[in-house]
């Protein structure tokens, strides 16, 4: 039996990816939601963690660093194509099953038990949009700056926290409205956010 463990923030997509999961007899299968602290490896033993990538960043925390650090790289990873940002930080967290959330349902079954081999694996619709995540545009800096601004800080407030004068801010607001081709500051933050940069 491959034990598994769904984790995912919306109770009804969670159920269903459980029922999912439960139609092949030779996994056991249990959920929780991100935000309930992982259980003790030795209380909850799992092979592998099917975890929604939007689940792996939280507004201000990083929901993957107690994965990672508590159950290594069995992550099987929910993501999508139009969010490179989200399937980048998976990779690179150490993720090794990487899943479209748009593919057939018996595509994820196949992810789990590679996973649970020790093997990678990875949506071939998927690959492309990894390249992409590799190439975000934006520097930590500019970024820093269009988060602060997506949370309603002004100027004054950015410069004050990230220890910048205001037209430093400003220079960095537009070079990253320029980079990611935003009308406005507006503009950017809605494409960062789509893209899962932030």
């Amino acid at each position: 039996m491959v034990r598994t463990v769904v984790v995912h923030d919306e109770e009804l997509l969670r159920s269903a990816l459980v029922e999912l999961l439960r139609s092949d007899v030779a996994l056991e299968v249990s959920s929780m939601s991100p935000g309930a602290g992982l259980p003790d490896p030795e209380v909850l033993p799992t092979d592998v963690w099917v975890v929604d990538g939007d689940c792996l960043q939280g507004p201000g925390q990083a929901h993957d660093a107690p994965f990672q650090a508590r159950h290594g790289d069995r992550l099987v990873v929910l993501t999508s194509a139009k969010r490179p940002g989200v399937l980048r930080r998976a990779f690179d967290g150490g993720a090794r099953g990487l899943v479209d959330k748009n593919a057939p349902a018996r595509r994820l079954i196949t992810a789990v038990h590679a996973v649970a081999k020790g093997e990678r694996f990875l949506d071939e619709t998927l690959t492309v949009a990894l390249l992409e995540g590799a190439e975000m545009p934006l520097t930590t800096r500019e970024l820093s700056v269009l988060s602060l601004a997506s949370q309603g800080a002004p100027m004054a407030e950015i410069a004050a926290r990230l220890h910048l004068s205001r037209g430093t801010v400003r220079n960095y607001m537009a070079t990253a409205i320029r980079k990611v081709g935003a009308r406005n500051r507006v503009d950017a933050i809605r494409i960062v956010q789509s893209a899962g940069w932030t």
